[in-house]
């Protein structure tokens, strides 16, 4: 797994620009929570599918970023939380147990 670091509310209008071409994803992660930690050890030993760009977010380090991604994609803000990015909006989200590589996978096929 690749994560491209996610660190400033700039970079979102980037996301938001890369999705109109390939599908991006925002996991938005907590250092300090143990549900998030197994996320994301759940999506790093998996597969991650080629055409997706993945996003970190240190949501502890970054709060604001994270607030701006609640309002530019419309989003309670959740920690864990994984957000798929197409066409500029975020098609699917997910938080806590519900993270999966397989759900993504099944996001990403509808």
């Amino acid at each position: 797994m690749n994560w491209t670091a996610l660190t400033s509310t700039e970079e979102i209008r980037k996301i938001q620009e890369i999705s109109h071409q390939q599908p991006v994803v925002i996991f938005k992660h907590s250092t300090r929570c143990s549900i998030s930690g197994m996320a994301k050890s759940r999506l790093e030993r998996e597969e991650a599918p080629e055409q997706v760009l993945f996003y970190y977010l240190d949501l502890i380090r970054y709060r604001e970023v994270s607030n701006e991604i609640a309002a530019t994609f419309r989003v309670e803000h959740e920690s864990p939380q994984l957000l798929l990015i197409r066409n500029g909006e975020c098609v699917y989200n997910d938080s806590h147990n519900g993270i999966s590589m397989s759900e993504l996978e099944h996001a990403l096929a509808s």
